[in-house]
């Protein structure tokens, strides 16, 4: 405890030590939540998180920003942990501009990788679209905001419970630098947008499971009146040390694939509203093909509320309903249904281990009620149930479920 109150106090003296011209402001969010995530026993969830932020000009052409964040939680007993979240110098020149710092990147269907990462981004913006160029690294953030968990080192590494007295080794995220080249396009023919990016990662770990890869990812959009229509496409290249290989220090090359899918309606209704159906896909390790192998994103993105799992090997259909019933009140449903892609790469809840042979596994119902009486304030407060039994990998395991509240206060 005192440990986090030393932590507390040197972000709140950190800041102001940059209070040149400086806009400085607080936000702070609380979130509380009930239920079952292990399905054996229902739990209890508290998650603070305190964000003292500051940004400020520098000479004509630039500007500073920085965020830093305490989380103060108790799951399974009391926990702290510090964080420095997006801090980033941006410097503009002519049609271009450098980032650098820590800043938020992702992929163009953000199946690759999405989040902070440190390093620097170049963009070039023209009448043919926007081109960039950035160079990052990943061991420098916190495991949990970066959530990598690409080979099974990374995910012990996740895992592993934060010791202070060893640090280095159970704080940062694993050590990996990644590239891209992004290119898009906002509205091609007055109607098309389009994203491409070519991105690769490299492991930097001393680990006997070493994965590289490289992604070729494209996303289009076509509006149409009052629906828009998304597709997004994912190409993985992979060099797996360990994987397969009869020799230890072989590296094994693999392909696999990931698409994204979505139609979006904005209904005829007297207030603001939209229903949406989405498919998420990725592949999962062929029967019988050594080539052909789960899709693996560098960092994880869930597509569920309660049931969250890494996108390899699934598939997730998603029927979205989103209202502004009032202007401070709106609320949102969603029925996702999750299959396994193949009956290898997915195990765990709610596979069972016995009868592994359904692919369907579950439907996950959510709602969710936001009032936000002022920009500066909100209240989130969300509920919902993961049936096993609207499956066939195991009918009979238990439903999971969650109630959560979360408010959103902001200081500028």
């Amino acid at each position: 405890m005192n440990r986090c109150k030393l932590i507390f106090v040197f972000l709140l003296i950190l800041l102001p030590v940059f209070l040149f011209a400086v806009d400085f402001g607080f936000m702070t969010s609380q979130y509380a939540s009930f239920g079952n995530p292990d399905v054996e026993e229902n739990k209890f969830t508290y998650k603070g998180i305190f964000y003292p932020r500051f940004s400020s000009p520098v000479g004509k052409s630039g500007d500073f920003s920085m965020t830093a964040g305490l989380t103060l939680g108790a799951e399974n007993g009391f926990y702290c942990v510090p964080e420095l979240l997006r801090t980033e110098f941006m410097l503009r020149f002519g049609a271009g501009g450098l980032r650098v710092g820590r800043m938020f990147y992702s992929d163009p269907v953000s199946f690759v990788a999405s989040g902070l990462f440190d390093g620097a981004q170049y963009y070039f913006i023209s009448k043919a679209g926007t081109l960039s160029a950035g160079v990052w690294y990943t061991g420098l953030l916190y495991k949990e905001t970066a959530n990598i968990t690409m080979t099974q080192s990374d995910l012990q590494n996740f895992n592993a419970a934060i010791d202070y007295g060893e640090f280095a080794d159970t704080y940062f995220a694993p050590p990996r630098l990644l590239a891209s080249i992004d290119w898009e396009h906002p509205a091609i023919a007055g109607q098309i947008s389009l994203k491409t990016a070519l991105t690769a990662q490299f492991d930097l770990s001393d680990n006997d499971d070493k994965l590289h890869s490289q992604y070729l990812t494209m996303k289009a959009g076509l509006t149409v009146k009052k629906f828009i229509f998304e597709f997004g496409y994912s190409l993985e290249t992979a060099q797996n040390q360990g994987v397969s290989a009869e020799e230890e220090d072989e590296s094994v090359f693999t392909i696999a694939f990931a698409w994204d899918a979505g139609v979006y309606w904005m209904l005829p209704t007297p207030f603001t509203s939209r229903l949406s159906f989405n498919g998420h896909f990725a592949g999962g390790r062929a029967a019988g093909n050594d080539t052909v192998y789960a899709f693996t994103p560098v960092t994880v993105k869930y597509y569920g509320d309660i049931f969250k799992q890494k996108m390899s090997g699934l598939t997730v259909l998603n029927l979205n309903y989103t209202a502004r019933i009032a202007s401070a009140l709106s609320a949102s449903a969603v029925v996702s249904h999750f299959v396994r892609n193949d009956l290898g790469t997915f195990s765990g809840y709610p596979v069972n281990a016995e009868e592994n042979g359904g692919f369907s596994l579950g439907t996950e119902f959510f709602a969710r009620l936001i009032w936000s009486p002022f920009s500066d304030f909100q209240v989130n407060f969300g509920g919902g149930a993961f049936l096993p039994a609207l499956g066939s990998a195991g009918p009979d395991e238990k439903a999971q479920w969650k109630i959560e509240l979360t408010a959103v206060l902001s200081i500028y």
